[in-house]
Order: structure tokens, then C-alpha cells, then sequence
């Protein structure tokens, strides 16, 4: 029997979805967690009561021991349950937390840190295609916090700028918007790119290769998406710092590597202290610090 003074490791996983995701469990379950509670279907209304579970059954100095993570298809429903997490805290009594619902978080980080291994982002020009979902938004963010040139893609003119304007108000930097569907548009914001991430839904090609390989603009291509047709054509999802017509290319597999990594360490760095709380920048922060 272990001894009852070591206090066992929980992770609460909190999903909006019906059934909790496997994935996240199994991730859970290989950066080391001893004991895995998933509950699916989390509304905004239980959220406290699952909070309060977790933080008054041990003493302060064994929080560090539980911790929460928040997932599910939902991502600005998971932002707000995160908010939500924190808002159930009272004093010391709080644990920390994680978000990476539909694995936003970790995706972001890993296509702006395998593009950091072969250019300088800070003065770089970058294209983020289908940017305003919640993959693109974030590595645009993550992208101009690092001092790049961002042009945030979307085939609505209207939603590229809207997004654009978000990403700028919450991090400052050079962020603009661009209309994928036009191709003389999306051609210039090539011939500006040093790094491309198609960051689209699943089986969307968004880039031909004929437009890429015309351009002397991009160095690096990264497509974040696993079904055929890729993202962009011509760059395969096994592709791990592959050469493609002299361009440096990353697919969902190869990327995912990367992805995979900075996820088990965001877990474990959940039950080094019972305060952190780990979003984007502090998700991609840990990915650095594996990086070096």
C-alpha cells in the first residue's frame, strides 16, 4: 500500500463535449498523472461545484497535487470555463489550470516553434491562413508577440479584419488582414511571408502549390492539417523540417511531434505549484524552455 503522506496526482479534465476526449486522458496518463476524473458535458453552471470538489479536499500545501484541465470542440467555451475555474479560487485554496480545448493551445505553439528553428521571427514577415478560427488566431498572436510581421488570411475580407484588430488589441504588433480568395492578394501576402501556417479545417486546401513555389517569398511552410487534401498542396502531413522546392516544410504529423512534447511537459508543469495557469503564451513559453 503507498504511503498515505504522498499525496496521489489528479487531474480534473473538464469537457464541454458529451464524452471527455481520450486523447487528452491518454496524454494525461503519459506525462505521469496517477488518477484521471473526465467529466463531459461541463456546463457553465457546474463549473464551481467541480472546482470546489477539488480544492477543499486537501490541505493547501497538498494542492499541488490536483490540478485541472479544460478541453472539449468548444473553444470560446472553453475560454470562459477557464475563467470560470479561476473565479471558483478562494485564497490559497486553488489548484492549477490548463486550457487546450480542441488543442489550440499546444497546436499554436508548436507551428510558431518549429517555425522559430529556421527563421528569426522578429522582423519576419508571416502569413496565417485561415486565421480567424481559433488555431490561427492564436499563432497569429504568438507570432507578433515575437515581433512579426503578421498577415492574418480569411476568405471574408470583413472576418480577416475583425480578427486582425483582435489579435492587435490583445498583443500589439503588426497585424493585418487578408482575403485569401483573391489571388493576387493572397500572392502578395506570399511574396511578403517568410513563414506560411495553414492553420484550416480538416480536408480544405488553402494554398496550391503552384501559387508557393512561384513565390520567392516563403522559407517555411507548416500545414496543421492531417486529411487530405492538405493545406497546402504539395506538403505532406508526415513532412518534419522537409525540403519541398527549397522551402523548409512541416505537416500535421510532423508538427505534431513538436505539439505532442509541449503538451506532456504543460501537464507535468501543472503539479510543480498549485498557481499556474496555462494558456497560449504560457503554453508556448513552456515550449520554448524544451526547445533550449
Amino acid at each position: 500500500m503507498s504511503d498515505p503522506a504522498q499525496k496521489t496526482s489528479i487531474l480534473l479534465q473538464l469537457d464541454v463535449d458529451a464524452l471527455p476526449a481520450s486523447f487528452d486522458s491518454i496524454v494525461a496518463v503519459d506525462a505521469g498523472v496517477e488518477t484521471i476524473l473526465p467529466y463531459g458535458g461541463v456546463t457553465e453552471e457546474q463549473v464551481t461545484d467541480l472546482v470546489h470538489g477539488a480544492i477543499f479536499t486537501r490541505a493547501p500545501k497538498d494542492l499541488h497535487r490536483t490540478a485541472i484541465f479544460v478541453g472539449g470542440s468548444d473553444v470560446a467555451a472553453g475560454e470562459r470555463m477557464l475563467e470560470q475555474v479561476q473565479a471558483a479560487f478562494v485564497g490559497p485554496m486553488r489548484v492549477s489550470a490548463m486550457l487546450d480545448a480542441n488543442g489550440a493551445n499546444t497546436t499554436a505553439a508548436a507551428a510558431v516553434i518549429a517555425a522559430r528553428r529556421h527563421v528569426s521571427l522578429s522582423g519576419a514577415g508571416a502569413l496565417v491562413l485561415a486565421g480567424t478560427g481559433p488555431v490561427g488566431q492564436r499563432a497569429a498572436r504568438l507570432l507578433a508577440r515575437e515581433g512579426a510581421s503578421v498577415r492574418l488570411a480569411s476568405r471574408s475580407r470583413k472576418r480577416a479584419d475583425a480578427a486582425a484588430s483582435r489579435v492587435t488589441e490583445s498583443v500589439g504588433g503588426e497585424v493585418t488582414g487578408c482575403e485569401s480568395s483573391d489571388e493576387a492578394e493572397l500572392a502578395n501576402a506570399l511574396a511578403a511571408a517568410d513563414v506560411v501556417v495553414s492553420a484550416g479545417a480538416a480536408g480544405v486546401q488553402l494554398l496550391p502549390e503552384r501559387l508557393w513555389q512561384a513565390s520567392e517569398g516563403p522559407r517555411v511552410l507548416i500545414d496543421l492539417n492531417a486529411v487530405p487534401p492538405a493545406g497546402i498542396e504539395g506538403v505532406e502531413a508526415t513532412d518534419d523540417a522537409a525540403q519541398r522546392h527549397g522551402r523548409t516544410a512541416y505537416g500535421a504529423i510532423g508538427a505534431g511531434a513538436i505539439k505532442m512534447r509541449i503538451h506532456r511537459a504543460a501537464i507535468r508543469a501543472l503539479f510543480e505549484s498549485n498557481d499556474r495557469i496555462l494558456d497560449a503564451e504560457q503554453i508556448y513559453e513552456l515550449g520554448g524552455e524544451l526547445e533550449a
